[in-house]
């Protein structure tokens, strides 16, 4: 009896633990899925927001290219982008490069930063991050205009050495209460004007080659 009763409760105990696991797995591929969808939707209204549908006919989405491994690591790429292409009569206009800053204040700080040919920024907008609410989310849009104070700007204005916070004697203005964040955009930032102000000819000439251009 006690055998039986035994083997019993165990066999309910594993059938529970099973329906849980799966229950588990369920949501956590659904809740994925919708991250995933949502993630892409926040980045495609990014592009258009820096590079509007005036400045371009072309495919923003489709029209890309594919960087080397060591370049990707290099502007803390996430894994499996690429940089969108913004062209105008077949001629490329834009570049729009997704990033990371990796030293925000809770943690990563996703990023798409638009530069045009001449080296001078589209557009930076933020994809997602885990700064502060109240604080450090003022580098949404959404929260605040912040981010638009880096339209226009380039490595000639301000010079290399202002682009930093207004604390660390730079141009750029920081957060009552949050200066980390700020600061981890601006460096950010700065770092893939550099990129690109080493790898402006190639990126050019792949894009000329190698694009789709949709009239």
């Amino acid at each position: 009896m006690l055998g039986r009763s035994i083997r019993k409760n165990s066999a309910v105990l594993a059938a529970f633990a099973a329906i849980t696991a799966g229950l588990i797995a369920f949501t956590f591929q659904s809740t994925q899925a919708r991250i995933v969808e949502a993630e892409r939707r926040a980045a495609q209204r990014a592009l258009f927001e820096i590079v509007p549908q005036s400045r371009h006919d072309n495919d923003l989405l489709s029209d890309t290219l594919t960087l080397p491994p060591d370049q990707m690591a290099q502007l803390n790429m996430p894994e499996q982008t690429r940089i969108h292409v913004a062209r105008n009569g077949g001629e490329p206009v834009a570049f729009i490069i997704p990033t990371t800053a990796t030293d925000g204040y809770s943690g990563d700080i996703r990023l798409l930063i638009g530069i045009n040919p001449d080296g001078s920024l589209a557009g930076v907008r933020v994809l997602s991050h885990k700064e502060t609410p109240g604080l450090g989310d003022k580098i949404e849009l959404g929260k605040n205009n912040w981010i638009l104070g880096f339209d226009a700007k380039s490595l000639e204005s301000p010079v290399l050495e202002k682009w930093r916070v207004k604390k660390d004697g730079g141009d750029f203005d920081q957060f009552a209460g949050a200066t980390i964040t700020p600061r981890a955009v601006v460096n950010q930032v700065k770092n893939v004007l550099q990129y690109f102000s080493t790898h402006r000819d190639d990126l050019l000439q792949q894009a000329r080659s190698n694009g789709i251009s949709q009239p």
